[in-house]
């Protein structure tokens, strides 16, 4: 188990942990939350061992293999596929000691070496690493993709799928949903309700959280608690607690004014002395409770907008892309959109990965141009667009002053205040006060940024908000802000998220985005997980449908082309008996490597197993050349 006992941590001169006490038990799936800067990372990196306790006694037992994702973004041409297997520590290792045993001629070694790369599960790795690859959403066609050509939150995937490939007794994950669409959402969680080891998570996802968590550690104002249950279980106990605490609080204040008052009026009587004396000493010993006091919670709220247009938005026959480059045709990602944006809507867009809801916001954004059809706006129109990435729309170098000092000038709304101190004020409502006002974007944390894009939102008073993924980086106190703000909202709404508690509070009505279109979705969230569901289950079938094929339908274009064609299957259909062949004897040897042999028949099996990795690895590519080849003549 992970004890902490009497447990202090600081960063520079704050404590961020005041002498707190904890045990998580091996097999508990826990989660930690907490304000951001309450020091849940600095917890993270003590129970990762890359962090040391300023006080008190913390232990992990010393056997226990640690996974979690790497920070830093990954630069390296390896394919994908390969980059999240060598996230498997031990199987690296084996691999390592096979090719070095070999190298050595030494035949003990080879068994050995072997005997640890079959236990560390080579058989299946790359099946295994493609899995959850996909299963975060990436494309078959990309899995032996550099990693170095996708961007950056498709790395950050990468990275997860690594430490989810590690075998682990304790795994780690901070914000592991920050670059995950709602349908890759739905696979982790599942990923994680099977995971068999200790599991620590810190997320500002609710539901999340009740769906994987069945423990709950706070750290609020240097103290750590515990509960038992999830995030919602963790809320309805605290709320208790904090109740009773503060009636106990009450209580005792009025037994110590009792008190107090018999002091103050019968201490000058001799007849009373010795009873003043008495209530005195219980005054002294009595232990003072703590009135219950919790953070100020953050508010904000939407100015009312100058206008109401109706309809704000009309799209006809809208083709949603990227322009062309390089001399090719541009990029058509959603085409002929027909839909009508009504004042006061409350749109949740909803889509499997890559199909194009970013996309269709940016173009009703004004930051991509349609295609093709037409976007109509109404008289007035006036959008607030917070960008998936909120660099996007901030200037890294510049302050948050100097971003609303710009949006007052280019004001031009009849009463907008403009005095600097009204400036500095209204930073102020959103958490920004003192010098953090000057200081450049590019220091403030991922959160910062975000409650800066909202507060220029606010500013702009705008009447339809077009908000992609609003809620990366956000605490759950600052999410629950924000949807309480967007309910009070009198504008439309248009939303983009994987926070299927925001979706569910704010969003009345949901649009899909599949398959090149966008279509009502009739249904609530819970519809659309089993849509996702059924649709990986399609994707499934037909995978395995196409693998199952023999015969390519193309017809040829002479009788040549049908001959080499016919010669080309041929060789095909040699090269899968013998793929066959060799999976068969594969299986025959490793069976052999279970059985209880002498050193040199383990060496010797171990040879002869590498002989035939090799002839496999020969033939799949030969079948890979021949399947080209019959492409490409066809």
């Amino acid at each position: 188990m992970i004890l902490l006992k009497d447990l202090t941590l600081r960063r520079g001169a704050k404590v961020l942990l005041d002498k707190v006490s904890a045990v998580i038990n091996p097999g508990e799936k826990v989660g930690l939350i907490g304000r951001n800067g309450a020091g849940k990372s600095s917890l993270f990196a003590l129970i990762g061992g890359r962090l040391h306790e300023d006080g008190g006694e913390f232990a992990r037992p010393p056997g226990w293999r640690i996974a979690e994702v790497a920070q830093e973004m990954p630069e390296t041409g390896q394919g994908a596929t390969a980059f999240v297997m060598a996230g498997d520590a031990a199987l690296a290792a084996a691999r390592a000691e096979v090719a070095a045993a070999e190298a050595a001629g030494d035949g003990e070694r080879m068994a050995h070496a072997y005997m640890a790369l079959h236990d560390a599960g080579s058989n299946d790795a790359g099946a295994r690493a493609q899995a959850l690859i996909l299963g975060l959403g990436f494309k078959t066609a990309e899995l032996e993709n550099p990693v170095d050509s996708f961007s950056g939150g498709w790395r950050m995937r990468l990275q997860l799928a690594r430490a989810l490939m590690c075998p682990s007794d304790l795994l780690l994950l901070d914000e592991p949903t920050n670059h995950l669409d709602l349908d890759a959402l739905v696979w982790l969680e599942s990923w994680l309700k099977r995971y068999a080891g200790t599991l620590i998570v810190v997320s500002h996802d609710r539901e999340f959280l009740d769906a994987v968590t069945h423990v709950t550690l706070h750290i609020e104002n240097g103290r750590l608690a515990r509960y038992g249950g999830n995030y919602s279980v963790f809320e309805e106990t605290r709320a208790q607690r904090l109740e009773w605490q503060q009636s106990a609080y009450l209580r005792q204040q009025e037994k110590i004014a009792r008190l107090q008052k018999f002091i103050d009026r019968f201490r000058a009587k001799a007849t009373k002395a010795r009873q003043a004396q008495s209530r005195v000493k219980a005054l002294a010993r009595m232990e003072r409770l703590a009135p219950a006091l919790t953070s100020a919670e953050f508010t904000f709220e939407f100015r009312e907008p100058a206008s109401l247009p109706n309809p704000m938005l009309v799209l006809r026959d809208t083709d949603c892309g990227y322009p062309a480059a390089g001399g090719g045709p541009p990029a058509l990602i959603v085409r002929k959109v027909t839909r009508i944006v009504a004042a006061g809507s409350r749109i949740g867009i909803l889509g499997a990965n890559g199909q194009g809801k970013s996309t269709l916001i940016k173009t009703i954004a004004r930051t991509l141009m349609p295609l093709g059809g037409t976007v109509i706006e109404g008289k007035g129109l006036s959008i607030g667009y917070f960008a998936q990435r909120e660099l996007d729309v901030l200037r890294p170098q510049d302050s948050p002053l100097g971003h609303l000092r710009r949006l007052a000038r280019d004001a031009s709304a009849e009463g907008e205040p403009g005095r600097e101190q009204d400036l500095r004020d209204f930073l102020g409502s959103f958490n920004f006060s003192g010098d953090m006002v000057m200081q450049p974007v590019d220091t403030l944390s991922g959160g910062e940024k975000a409650r800066l894009v909202l507060a220029m939102l606010v500013w702009q008073r705008p009447n339809l908000l077009l908000l992609d993924e609003p809620t990366n980086h956000l605490d759950l106190a600052t999410r629950e802000a924000l949807a309480v703000a967007l309910n009070e909202f009198e504008g439309a709404l248009m939303l983009v998220s994987h926070d299927r508690a925001l979706l569910r509070s704010v969003c009345d009505e949901f649009w899909l985005v599949a398959r090149g279109g966008v279509t009502p979705f009739d249904g609530d969230l819970d519809d659309y997980q089993q849509f996702l569901l059924d649709e990986a289950k399609r994707a499934r079938e037909e995978t395995k449908a196409a693998r199952k094929e023999e015969k390519i339908a193309v017809p040829p274009a002479d009788r040549k082309a049908t001959s080499r064609v016919k010669a080309f299957r041929r060789d095909l259909e040699k090269i899968e008996q013998r793929l066959s062949e060799l999976e068969t004897r594969k299986a025959a040897l490793e069976a052999r490597l279970g059985e209880a042999l002498e050193p040199r028949e383990i060496g010797e099996i171990g040879l002869e197993l590498q002989a035939v990795n090799d002839d496999l690895a020969a033939s799949e590519e030969e079948w890979l050349r021949l399947s080209e080849r019959i492409e490409a003549a066809s």
